[in-house]
């Protein structure tokens, strides 16, 4: 008997799910259930790497074609502050208009032979008991996952940063990073082109400059389509010189925090879902669509496969595809760390250090010179210019002590911890009190996010240099940045991932000196 197949959620992930099925089992009927009208569509840009797009597009050509015939495409990435433009070059990607996408995808399903029902909302999972196969696409608000119920292991991490997304008439030449300083605060944009009339134009700031610029009086309950004009209004006279005077265009915007989805278990019973149900990674790396599409491939081979047992093609899909999204969601969490804290960087950074430290929130200098030698070139010159030497070489001032570098050692003498090279050394304490200007303090980093806050209670108000050991490279990052930029002091990180890590903590300033662990150290 031929599989009943039932898709809940019209996006691309879902459209993309039912074609490829349908084109994959014939046989099969395959009832997509989409509870808005055909014509509707919520955002303005899908964004894709060209180095991610050769699996999507190896499956159906629906996209390629779609960016080839519609979409913008662009090599340099743009950082516009303080009245200067920084560019990074190789990277290749392209965007298309969400609702020219979605379009495109409804007609290629079509012609697959997909049952779309647009403006049929599914109110419970049992009203498709006659589906052998129920696939739950409809978002990160899925009410599909939230019927399933807490067995699935859903959690939701609420960024501590304020977005909201608009479009612009404004054309620009590519992804572009706008950063504003108002009287309120700092607020800065992703923007890029999706068709030749219109631009992305996604605005974030922190919670206390959304609230002094009086921003936080719309009404969010209200049903989707309202916008928040008042907003609207604020950002164009912001923003009006880097977008020639252009309007921006509203469509269901307001302001929202962004909600980080992880789910332990992606089934139940003959339910599974993909994309934003059950996984969700920061707009900042462009790779929401290419998941939820991604999955799709997999979960289409899978069941296809083994269609007399969903169980086994559940759990394949889920073995294949979740260490691989988990992988995407690390990364971007690097991403939308920097976009919480992009006010302290922008008032700490001239332009071209800010530049650099933005490009290697997640990827190192020898990575950045492959695609852009000139990029790092200007970030060595910029600290050669203010240093007289270069990064590893400059010498560092540390209480007592002035370091030949900044390459130094993490060493033990007499049982106690002390940071060293060839220039000295000074003395490191475990005891926050115990550290003065010619003490250093040796601090272990958390495990966790979560854990900082009570690391941050440690600091003391002098130390001749504050060493952080443990944690992970996320969390030594963070607690570095609150030594050097929050409180003023000395930060030295112990890691031994080599010299190439080094320079890029370094050139970055996200440090101000790498530490190698030469024998094995404790603190309070």
């Amino acid at each position: 008997m031929a599989l009943r197949v039932a898709c809940i959620g019209g996006g691309p992930g879902g459209l993309f799910f039912s074609t490829l099925f349908k084109q994959t089992v014939p046989e099969a009927e395959v009832v997509l259930f989409e509870r808005n009208q055909a014509t509707d569509a919520f955002g303005f840009g899908v964004v894709f790497s060209d180095a991610t797009l050769t699996r999507i597009n190896d499956a159906d050509p629906v996209v390629h074609d779609g960016l080839r015939d519609f979409g913008t495409h662009w090599d340099d990435i743009e950082v516009w502050l303080k009245g200067e433009r920084k560019s990074f070059a190789g990277n290749g990607m392209a965007a298309i208009y969400r609702k020219t996408l979605l379009q495109l995808m409804q007609d290629r399903a079509a012609e697959a032979g997909v049952d779309m029902r647009f403006g049929q909302h599914v109110p419970e999972l049992s009203a498709l008991d006659g589906f052998d196969l129920i696939v739950g696409a409809d978002g990160a608000n899925s009410s599909t996952r939230e019927q399933l119920g807490e067995s699935l292991g859903h959690t939701a991490e609420t960024a501590t940063a304020k977005f909201i997304w608009f479009g612009t008439s404004h054309k620009f030449k590519g992804m572009t990073f706008l950063h504003r300083k108002s009287e309120f605060g700092n607020f800065a944009v992703h923007g890029y082109p999706i068709s030749d009339d219109l631009s992305t134009f996604i605005v974030e700031t922190d919670e206390e400059t959304w609230r002094r610029a009086g921003l936080d009086e719309f009404d969010v309950s209200q049903p989707p389509g309202l916008s928040d004009l008042k907003t609207q209004r604020f950002l164009e006279k912001l923003f009006a010189e880097d977008i020639a005077g252009e309007p921006l265009v509203a469509n269901s915007s307001r302001w929202a925090n962004f909600r980080t989805r992880r789910t332990r278990t992606w089934h139940q019973g003959n339910v599974v879902l993909l994309g934003d149900a059950v996984h969700t990674a920061h707009f900042s790396v462009g790779s929401g669509t290419k998941m939820a599409m991604e999955d799709a491939i997999t979960l289409v081979r899978e069941v296809a496969a083994h269609q007399d047992d969903l169980e086994t093609a559940f759990t394949n899909y889920e073995t294949e595809r979740q260490p691989q999204v988990a992988k995407i969601q690390n990364q971007a969490r690097g991403g939308l760390s920097w976009w919480e804290h992009f006010a302290r960087y922008y008032d700490s950074f001239d332009p071209t250090q800010f530049t650099f430290h933005f490009f290697s929130r997640s990827i190192d200098i020898d990575k950045i010179r492959q695609r852009d030698p000139h990029l790092v070139e200007s970030a060595e010159q910029d600290w050669l210019s203010r240093h007289g030497h270069t990064p590893l070489e400059t010498p560092l001032s540390a209480g007592p002590v002035r370091f030949g570098g900044r390459l130094l050692a993490l060493t033990g003498q007499d049982g106690h911890a002390v940071l060293t090279d060839a220039g000295g050394s000074i003395a490191l304490v475990t005891d926050p009190a115990d550290a003065d200007a010619d003490t250093g303090l040796l601090l272990t980093a958390p495990d966790t996010e979560e854990g900082l806050a009570a690391a941050f209670r440690q600091l003391p108000a002098r130390a001749a240099a504050i060493v952080i050991q443990g944690g992970n490279p996320f969390t030594r990052t963070l607690l570095s940045e609150e030594v050097r930029l929050g409180r003023g002091l000395t930060s030295v990180v112990v890691d031994d991932r080599g010299p190439i890590s080094a320079l890029t903590q370094i050139l970055s300033g996200r440090a101000d000196a790498v530490a190698s662990a030469a024998t094995e150290a404790t603190d309070a």
